[in-house]
């Protein structure tokens, strides 16, 4: 993981939660980590993407993941998961962009069990 995210992204009315996925067993991921994550914080209210992290070695990778993320909707995963499809072509794409299915599926789950986050 890269650097700290500027607290002024971590407002009240925001959850944090992760999603997580296998990645290649040929990728340096897998042996530092053993999975791929991703970290979210997402606004309840608009349940856009404010800050985002994930488990790479590269801080350019990191950086590239945080401009496919952050301020779309985390409901919209189809379509983060097409972007991701389309921009990022490095070894984890599958486990990116399975682990941004995890994230929206908890986040489903949340809001389910939350009424101030109705989608």
């Amino acid at each position: 993981m890269t650097e700290s995210i500027r607290p002024t992204s971590l407002a009240t009315g925001t959850v944090y939660l992760t999603g997580e996925a296998k990645s290649p067993s040929n990728n340096p991921i897998t042996s530092q980590w053993g999975l791929f994550f991703i970290g979210l914080v997402v606004d309840t209210e608009t349940h856009v993407i404010r800050a985002a992290d994930c488990t790479a070695l590269l801080g350019l990778t990191v950086d590239f993941v945080r401009e496919l993320l952050v301020g779309r909707s985390l409901l919209e995963d189809d379509a983060l998961v097409e972007a991701i499809t389309d921009r990022y072509h490095g070894s984890s794409q599958r486990a990116l962009a399975a682990s941004v299915r995890s994230a929206a599926a908890k986040y489903r789950d949340l809001a389910a069990d939350r009424p101030d986050m109705t989608p």
